[in-house]
C-alpha cells in the first residue's frame, strides 16, 4: 500500500429518495439529451453537494441530461436501489452512484442488463460487483497518509488511540480509511477487508457515529468515559471531528488528544487551521464528478470503458495530506494550500 503514488490534484426514491433536475428537463424525458442518472447517499452532506454541482457544470459541458436522486443517509441501500430502478426504467443511458453498500449490487447489474453502463464513485464496491468503472479518492492511502503523521507527530509518547467510524455495516469506504489508518501507524491488521479484529494494545476502542457531528460527540464521550487516557482519534470524516472535539472540550483534554480525519471541505480545513484537527487527507469530489462523466461521454460516444490507476481496482481521483504541523519524512501541503482546494 505504501508503493502507491501520492497525487495532487489541483481542482478540486421515491420515499426516503428525493429526486432533482438539474439539467432543466424532466426526468422522463422531453430532451434529444441523453439521460444519466446520479444517485448520492444524501443532500446534507457538503461533499455530495459540492460532487453534484460539479456533475451539473460537466453535464452541461457535455450536453447531458443529468437528473440527481438521493437517499436519506450514508448506509441507505434501499433507496439507492429503488434510484437505480427508477433511472433504468426512464430509459437512462448511464448511472453514476456513491455506493451506500454492496446491497446495491443487484439494481446495478439489472440496469446493465438493460443496457446501461453504471459507474461508481467514492466508494468502490466488492471484486464481484461488475461495475463498469470506479472514480474515487484512495481511501486506504487517505488512511495511511495521517496514520503516518500521526506516528511522527507522537514520537515517543505512548499512543492511546481510538476510532470513530461510520457505521457497523463494514462499509468499504469506512473499512479502507479505518484499516489505511492503522496500517499507516504501523499497527498490525487482522482481516484489512474488516474493522475492529487488531488485537494491539495501543487500540483503546471504537464507536460508531454515522458520519456527522452529533455521532462524533457522542461517540468520543463514550470513549473517555471507557477511558480517559486516550491521546489520539483517528475520525471517519471532519464533520466527526468536529463533534469528537466539543467531547474533548468539555472533558479538559485537548491539550492530550490528537484528532487526526479524512475529507477535505473547508470547514474542516478552518478546523486544522485552528488547531481542531492535526491533520487531514483531503479529497476532490469536483474531480470525480469531473472524470466520471467524461467518461460517460467516452462510453457513449464508442464503448469505451475507463482504466483503473495503476496498482488499483478504481481510477484514483487524488488525495493530498493537509496540516499545518509537517512532520519530517511525510509528505503534506499546510492549510493555505488547503483553503485554496476545498469544498462545501
Amino acid at each position: 500500500m505504501h508503493a502507491r503514488t501520492r497525487s495532487i490534484v489541483a481542482a478540486a426514491a421515491v420515499g426516503a429518495m428525493s429526486l432533482v433536475g438539474l439539467s432543466g428537463c424532466a426526468a422522463s424525458g422531453g430532451s434529444d439529451e441523453p439521460l444519466v442518472g446520479l444517485v448520492i447517499k444524501t443532500q446534507d452532506n457538503p461533499f455530495y453537494v459540492k460532487m453534484t454541482e460539479g456533475a451539473k457544470d460537466e453535464a452541461e459541458a457535455l450536453g447531458l441530461n443529468l437528473q440527481v436522486a438521493s437517499g436519506d443517509g450514508q448506509s441507505d441501500v434501499d433507496s439507492q436501489i429503488k434510484a437505480i430502478e427508477n433511472f433504468t426504467a426512464q430509459g437512462a443511458k448511464a448511472i453514476l452512484v456513491t455506493p451506500a453498500g454492496d446491497g446495491i449490487i443487484p439494481a446495478i447489474k439489472k440496469a446493465q442488463e438493460a443496457g446501461v453502463v453504471v459507474f461508481a464513485m467514492d466508494s468502490p464496491l466488492g471484486a464481484d460487483s461488475g461495475i463498469d468503472g470506479t472514480f474515487a479518492t484512495d481511501n486506504y492511502l487517505a488512511g495511511v497518509m495521517i496514520g503516518e503523521w500521526a506516528k511522527a507527530a507522537l514520537g515517543d509518547t505512548e499512543p492511546r488511540i481510538a476510532t470513530l467510524d461510520l457505521s457497523t455495516d463494514q462499509i468499504p469506504v469506512d473499512v479502507a480509511r479505518n484499516q489505511g489508518f492503522l496500517e499507516g501507524f504501523g499497527i498490525e491488521l487482522g482481516d484489512p477487508s474488516k474493522m475492529w479484529d487488531e488485537t494491539d494494545p495501543r487500540l483503546i476502542g471504537h464507536e460508531v457515529t454515522d458520519a456527522n457531528e452529533a455521532g462524533g460527540r457522542t461517540g468520543m464521550e463514550k470513549l473517555l468515559q471507557k477511558d480517559p487516557t486516550i491521546n489520539l482519534v483517528y475520525t471517519i470524516n471532519e464533520p466527526t471531528a468536529a463533534g469528537a472535539y466539543q467531547a474533548v472540550v468539555a472533558a479538559g483534554l485537548e491539550d492530550q488528544i490528537t484528532i487526526v480525519s479524512v475529507d477535505g471541505g473547508c470547514p474542516g480545513v478552518t478546523n486544522v487551521q485552528k488547531g481542531i484537527i492535526a491533520a487531514t487527507s483531503m479529497q476532490f469530489p469536483l474531480e470525480m464528478a469531473k472524470q466520471a462523466l467524461q467518461a460517460v461521454e467516452d462510453y457513449l460516444a464508442d464503448g469505451t470503458k475507463p482504466k483503473n490507476s495503476d496498482g488499483l481496482d478504481f481510477t484514483n481521483t487524488g488525495v493530498t495530506l493537509v496540516t499545518d504541523q509537517p512532520q519530517d519524512g511525510v509528505e503534506s501541503e499546510d492549510t493555505t494550500f488547503g483553503l485554496e482546494q476545498c469544498w462545501g
